[in-house]
Parts: C-alpha cells; structure tokens; sequence
C-alpha cells in the first residue's frame, strides 16, 4: 500500500472511536471507494462481518458499538428500548437483567441488516418495529467508553414495555417499573402522550402512573391527549377500572373499582 493510501486509513481510523461498525456504504459516501476499502481488507487494516460492514482488525465490538454505527453512520432510528433502556439509566435494577436478551425498536419498516442479525454479539434480540411513537422524540443519548449511544428515555422506554403488552410484556412488571419513575419531567411526558398513536398505551401509563400516585401526572393536561372511545380489554377476565375504560390485571384493579 502506497504512503498515499495508508495515510488515508489513518486519517480514517483516527477520526473514528474503537469499538465501532465501519458501514461500506458510509465510507463510500466518504471518498472510500469499494475498491479502497477492499484493499483495507487485503492489507489486514480492516476486517469483514459481514456484506456491508467491517471493524479494524483487532477490535473488541459489541452490539452497542454496530447500534452506534447504524445511528451515526446509517441515519438508522432503531435503538434499545422498553426493559433494555431501563436498565441501562438505571431504573431497573431490581428486576432480572442478567437476560442475554436486548430489546430494540425502531420505525415501521426498518430492518436490521443481515450482518448485524447474522453476526455473534453473545447475545440475543427482540426488534420491534412500530410507528406508535415518532422515531425522533422520547430519546436520550448515554456515554460509553467511547462513543455515544441513542436509547429511548424513561418515559418512552416505559410506554415501550406498555406497547408490548399483553402478548410479549406483563402488566404486572409494568406497574413495578413504573413505581420507581416518580421523578419523570411532566413536559417530556405530556409530549409523548400527545404524540403516542396508541389508545392502549396511553391508557395504561396514565393509569399505572395514577396507580403509583406519581405527582408529577396532576402536571399533564389530559385534554390535549386522545385518549379515544370505548373500553379496552387489556386483560381477559381482568378488572375493569372506569376511569380508564380497560380491563387489567385483577390485582392491579383493586381499590381502583
């Protein structure tokens, strides 16, 4: 390799922080030829995991490291969610979490690439793809040793687990996550719940947070939210609670008829 070329890898390796994804068609996009990068390949600078992706020979990267890629590099919105975002701010910690299983959303008809879902991060994924909150609100950025990483906020990250119930996330565990964000900004809250395109999770959240006797929801201005029409049967053969118009779990109903 020519002086030329191996100055233009180091530019490119010291541009970047380890522990991340290079996307081929990012790098294309700046002045790295397919050409250029198979030679990088050749020359041992980078290493393939898969079509369309690489990382320099060497590195130690995780899923938080590609995560990181597809959202800088590939303008991806997909991100860790629900119970995953949780405990990664911290709010989980009394529940099991040693789970080798990552929860991650993203929009409507954003796949993850087959390198990604093909690679061995030594763990598993659950991707769930929904249009039921807009791809760019209810985020935070968290720091890892190297690079900044996007996941959903408490408040999103909880009515992601909501939007997930009955079928792949329990109630229950909804209400005990729930319990423990009684410090939830109200205006952050108000923007999502006014965003949320479903009835089913806007329900729930504003009843387990009523449950919990949060005070920040007195803050929330219910008549800017569309809450719909007609009851919603969360739970078969549960507890009906008026207020809300759905049927939960029996515990959760009591003291709430």
């Amino acid at each position: 390799m020519n002086t030329e070329k191996g100055s233009k890898i180091n530019q490119l390796l010291q541009s970047q922080p380890k522990g991340i994804v290079f996307l081929a068609s990012w790098l294309s996009k700046k002045g790295y030829s397919l050409d250029l990068q198979k030679r990088y390949r050749k020359s041992n600078w980078l290493l393939s995991i898969g079509t369309g992706a690489m990382i320099r020979t060497g590195d130690e990267v995780n899923y938080e490291g590609a995560l990181h890629s597809l959202q800088q590099q590939g303008d991806s919105s997909i991100h860790p969610g629900g119970k995953t975002a949780l405990s990664l701010l911290g709010k989980s910690h009394y529940l099991e979490f040693s789970t080798k299983r990552i929860t991650l959303f993203g929009g409507k008809e954003e796949n993850l690439p087959v390198w990604f879902k093909n690679y061995d991060w030594g763990t598993e994924f659950n991707h769930y793809q929904s249009g039921f909150l807009p791809k760019d609100i209810g985020l935070t950025q968290i720091e890892r040793k190297s690079f900044p990483l996007k996941i959903s906020n408490s408040a999103r990250a909880l009515m992601e687990c909501l939007y997930l119930v009955p079928k792949y996330q329990d109630l229950r565990e909804c209400y005990e996550l729930m319990e423990g964000l009684n410090n939830l900004r109200p205006k952050e809250v108000q923007k999502l719940l006014e965003a949320c395109a479903s009835v089913k999770v806007k329900r729930l959240f504003l009843f387990l947070a009523d449950k919990a006797e949060h005070a920040w929801l007195k803050h929330i201005d219910l008549d800017q939210i569309d809450l719909g029409k007609g009851k919603r049967s969360i739970i078969t053969g549960g507890a009906y609670i008026p207020k809300y118009q759905i049927t939960v779990n029996k515990d959760l109903g009591l003291n709430d008829e």
